[in-house]
């Protein structure tokens, strides 16, 4: 968590430890838009019950958006989707087998009903972004910090 007063607003939910190198980036955008965080790792396949109670009680702990982070089979995302009523992003990881396509197919075939927005292979980066312009639609705080990013984008 960015810190340790703060309430998280984002849920950071990984299948495997193999992920952080790749969602650094994610942690790291969002420790500079300054929105407090939490990073659990859990797998849909080794650890269900654990996925369960974190996604299931997300909303009452004070979040308000998901990234969720996975490679393979990617299922994790639609698993946390099914037990939350909160927005769920996805991050499909690379893979050494079909190069992150298995992974992001699975994120983005999600069934009707349970909807798993996702970004690009290895795109930790916009997963933090788009967070953040999420929790701006509500808040004009976050959205500002948006808005900044983008200007500061622009100006290279």
């Amino acid at each position: 968590m960015s810190k340790e007063q703060a309430t998280p607003l984002v849920g950071i939910i990984m299948g495997s430890k193999s992920d952080m190198p790749v969602m650094q980036a994610c942690v790291d955008q969002l420790e500079e838009f300054d929105i407090p965080y939490e990073l659990v790792i859990a797998s849909a396949h080794r650890n269900p019950a654990k996925v369960h109670e974190w996604a299931s009680t997300a909303a009452e702990r004070g979040l308000r958006v998901i990234i969720a982070a996975a490679g393979k089979a990617a299922h994790l995302g639609g698993v946390v989707a099914a037990f939350t009523p909160l927005p769920v992003v996805g991050v499909p990881i690379k893979t050494s087998d079909l190069g992150g396509m298995d992974s992001l197919l699975s994120m983005v075939q999600m069934p009707s009903g349970v909807p798993v927005a996702c970004v690009a292979i290895n795109g930790a980066k916009n997963a933090a972004i788009f967070a953040a312009q999420i929790l701006g639609a509500g808040d004009d705080g976050n959205r500002q910090k948006v808005v900044d990013f983008k200007v500061a984008m622009a100006e290279g």
